[in-house]
């Protein structure tokens, strides 16, 4: 697998997250969802963990871009860290939604440290 594919991978699944997050709200009634939501519904408890679980991802996708891109300019071996690093981050945050989701803190934390490790270990190759 390359380094492109892993990073449309990481945007195909912060895309799910933002469809998971607005569905588990609004449900799939179409209405709803093109409507302008002036009146949203309470959020339950799992659409507001996969809340966070979305916001959590729009802060750590732009440091994954910044370091993915950044090897693929610099040319580094993507047979090394990098590439390792990148598919943990990858395998690890698509662990991460159903953990936070269905509200396993201890996972949810691993799988969150995890994803961090695979950020250390694609900006080590950098420095």
């Amino acid at each position: 697998m390359s380094l492109t594919t892993i990073i449309l991978l990481v945007l195909v699944l912060y895309v799910l997250q933002l469809f998971l997050q607005e569905v588990s709200r609004f449900g799939l009634n179409v209405t709803v969802l093109v409507g302008n939501r002036d009146n949203p519904p309470d959020m339950t408890a799992v659409a507001a963990r996969l809340d966070r679980a979305k916001n959590n991802m729009m802060e750590a996708m732009p440091l994954f871009l910044a370091l993915a891109l950044l090897a693929m300019v610099k040319g580094v071996d993507t047979s090394s860290d990098v590439m390792n690093g990148a598919m943990l981050f990858l395998a690890m945050r698509v662990l991460f939604i159903p953990a936070y989701a269905s509200g396993l803190p201890w996972f949810r934390s691993i799988f969150w440290i995890a994803a961090n490790v695979g950020l250390i270990m694609m900006a080590l190759p950098l420095i």
